[in-house]
This record gives structure tokens, C-alpha cells and sequence, in this order.
């Protein structure tokens, strides 16, 4: 998971990492480096090639984190700046060029998401089906979210809650009856 550092310290961990501290590199590779990773990515279009370009960008920052200076720029303009540059520059010593595909193209492309119509139509129903869950009592609406929501079975559901498979599998049933009562009410 990614660390969320403020810019003062992210400004800190980077005077920190000028010094050779190593887990202040550590911290502000470990709260910037998803950025500077989509920087490089929208660049080259090559994951490959966007990862190789964010291990340069941090050798760089290692190097040079003592010319970061807070008056001049956030840490994390700073960063994405070396980042853009070292990415714009593979680009170059590679000689490709990103090309853009012609967007008359775009137009046979079809939109494979819902309508603006079926999504607002799928919204009312998930709308009525919590609404209907939230009307079951507290112990069988949540075996029901977790066994058909998150995908746990039954079985599982059984030991987390300490109940026998064949009581769980009732309150569930049960539940669902009274669901479908209410949802076609």
C-alpha cells in the first residue's frame, strides 16, 4: 500500500535521502512511485519500458536529491518532472514515436458499457435490492452479501458465523424468499 506523505514531508524525506538515509528513500519511493510510474506509462505506452524508466528516475533522484529545492518546486513536481524527462528521452534514443491511431477509427469502435438509460435503469435496481436487504434482519442480509456479493460459500459462511452448513444454507433460503417477496412487490 502506498505511504500518503504530506509535500513538507515528502520534502523532508528527500533533504533526508540527499544525506544516504535510506528509508527516506524508501518512503518517497513508496508514496510517489505509482505516480511516476502512470507518468512514464502515458509516455511510452510500454510497461515494459515505463518500468525500466522509473528504476532511472530513482537512481537519479538518489543522486540528486540534495538539488531538490523546496522554494523552487513541490517534491512531487520535482519528481514527475525527472520522470517526464527521462521518459521523453527514451522515446527519443528508441526513435519511436507514439502514434496516435486516426480517430475516424474511433468511430467504428463501439461502447461496449451500458446506456445512459440502462445505467440509470440498473441503478433503481440496485437501489430496490438494498433496499430490500436492509429490510431482512441483520444476520441473513449479511450471509447473503457475503455469499452472493463477495463470493464466499456457504460452507465458509457456516464456520464464520460458528452455525452448522444446513442452518446456514435455511437462513439463506429463507432469506431469499423474503427478498424475492419484496422485490416483486
Amino acid at each position: 500500500m502506498a505511504a500518503i506523505l504530506t509535500r513538507e514531508e515528502l520534502a523532508a524525506a528527500l533533504g533526508q535521502a540527499a544525506d544516504g538515509d535510506r528509508a527516506a528513500f524508501k518512503r518517497v519511493y513508496e508514496a510517489t512511485s505509482a505516480k511516476l510510474l502512470g507518468v512514464t506509462l502515458r509516455i511510452l505506452a510500454d510497461r515494459q519500458a515505463a518500468e525500466d524508466v522509473l528504476q532511472d528516475t530513482y537512481l537519479t533522484v538518489w543522486r540528486k536529491a540534495g538539488s531538490f529545492d523546496p522554494a523552487r518546486a513541490s517534491p512531487i513536481t520535482w519528481l514527475v518532472t525527472i520522470a517526464r524527462n527521462r521518459a521523453i528521452d527514451r522515446l527519443r534514443s528508441t526513435g519511436h514515436q507514439r502514434t496516435s491511431a486516426n480517430l475516424d477509427a474511433a468511430m467504428d469502435v463501439a461502447d461496449g458499457g451500458l446506456s445512459p438509460a440502462q445505467a440509470t435503469e440498473a441503478n433503481q435496481e440496485a437501489q430496490r435490492l438494498n433496499a430490500c436487504l436492509d429490510q431482512l434482519d441483520d444476520r441473513t442480509g449479511s450471509a447473503i452479501r457475503t455469499a452472493f456479493m463477495d463470493g464466499v460459500t456457504y460452507d465458509a459462511l457456516a464456520q464464520r458465523e460458528d452455525v452448522p452448513l444446513g442452518t446456514m444454507k435455511s437462513w439463506i433460503r429463507r432469506g431469499l424468499m423474503r427478498l424475492k417477496a419484496c422485490l416483486d412487490a
